[in-house]
């Protein structure tokens, strides 16, 4: 298996993929020797099938790539078309997923198409799957995505006439992949320590270098403040975050106005902490302290260029890169465990932080509408007062 060739990219970026319904497919780049029968078709319905996602930047990502290596190993692996996958195929596949060919792992994240001479192109350097510490695991959370997204995959076919089976739906030993939990898993998240240090990070790179860290400063404060997803920042064809969505109401306080998850239109509330941190980043931009009604500016501006950031990848280098800077410090002042944690952080942490620590202090009702929670039941997660309480019982429990 590890002789097998490394596929090219199937689908290109939301903002460069071709609409599939006004433009539909009329060949497959080659990618073996012979592509199955119905290849073609595939590749239509799927395009159609992930272009449906584009509202959403990380649920298009998502559902990309899992529809891109389901279709590399039945076209490339099984040598079948996915119409053709029985659900003993599937068990197969996730076998698959779990031990790619060695040539299909990257050590990192890269383009998947590159600009030649007016052309897009697909980059050498791309890799379906990725490694990040040497060593290619597939997480929990990957294989429930891999069932969920090839499930939603299937029943879009067979509501397509394409086929008459979901070989997802029909498993069996399903349960052999998806682990059973006996409560909510901890919630990841950064320790008050840790978020002294990176905000503290973040105030210490804004004052050196205001130009380019004020930014920084107010993406952190604005992620852990207002509890908002990385995809709430950026600019997407369904949403363009802007400064006029601060908005005070009659009694004169302050809300944030954001499109989030399933594309539900939510108000935050606006603590003074954060109408602070508005104000000393609309200041270092030239702009009055406060946004007027209706005002256009982008929220999360471009250093170079016109208008706002359309990528969450370059917000989630910025964070990344405090995030860095913040552990070496840690390190430096003796800090070590608490650094070595913090360098396995990403930037939903903030969210789950900001949540964490407001729950303590406010009715969790505020809280799950600030959060965009579909119910109570999902903020009760951040709740930590019945586990730490039953771990205070069992603390001085003996074994003599």
């Amino acid at each position: 298996m590890s002789k097998v060739k490394c596929p090219e990219p199937f689908f290109d970026t939301m903002e460069e993929m071709p609409n599939p319904f006004k433009n539909p497919v009329l060949e497959v780049r080659s990618m073996s020797a012979t592509e199955p029968e119905g290849a073609q078709s595939d590749y239509q319905y799927a395009s159609e099938f992930i272009y449906s996602y584009r509202g959403s930047p990380d649920t298009f990502a998502t559902y990309r790539r899992e529809i891109e290596h389901f279709i590399h190993w039945s076209w490339l692996i099984a040598e079948k078309s996915i119409r053709n996958v029985l659900r003993q195929d599937i068990e197969a596949y996730v076998e698959f997923s779990k031990s790619p060919p060695p040539s299909w792992i990257g050590s990192k994240n890269v383009s998947r198409f590159v600009n030649r001479s007016g052309e897009r192109l697909p980059n050498d350097a791309w890799r379906p799957y990725v490694s990040y510490n040497g060593e290619y695991v597939l997480s929990q959370a990957a294989i429930q995505s891999l069932f969920s997204v090839l499930s939603s995959f299937y029943n879009y076919l067979i509501q397509e006439n394409y086929l008459t089976a979901n070989p997802i739906t029909q498993m069996r030993q399903k349960s052999k992949y998806l682990r059973k939990h006996q409560s909510q898993g901890k919630i990841r998240r950064l320790s008050p320590l840790q978020w002294d240090f990176v905000i503290e990070t973040a105030e210490l790179l804004a004052n050196d270098d205001p130009e380019t860290h004020e930014r920084t400063l107010f993406i952190l404060t604005a992620l852990f403040g207002m509890y908002l997803r990385i995809s709430e920042l950026v600019e997407t064809p369904r949403w363009q975050p802007q400064m006029g969505h601060f908005q005070m109401d009659q009694e004169e306080n302050w809300w944030f106005i954001t499109v989030g998850k399933g594309n539900k239109e939510r108000e935050i509330s606006v603590s003074d902490a954060m109408l602070d941190a508005l104000k000393r980043y609309r200041c270092s931009r030239g702009l009055p302290p406060l946004p007027s009604p209706g005002e256009s500016t982008p929220l999360i501006h471009k250093t170079r260029g016109k208008g706002g950031i359309t990528s969450t990848r370059q917000i989630r280098g910025i964070v990344q890169d405090c995030f860095t800077r913040a552990a070496q410090k840690m390190k430096n002042e003796g800090f070590s465990e608490d650094a070595d944690r913090l360098k396995a952080a990403t930037v939903h942490w903030l969210r789950h932080t900001g949540i964490s620590e407001d729950v303590k202090i406010r009715p969790r009702e505020h809280v799950r509408d600030d959060a965009g929670h579909g119910s109570s039941a999902i903020t009760d997660r951040y709740i930590d007062v019945e586990r730490a309480e039953r771990h205070a019982t069992a603390k001085l429990k003996s074994v003599r």
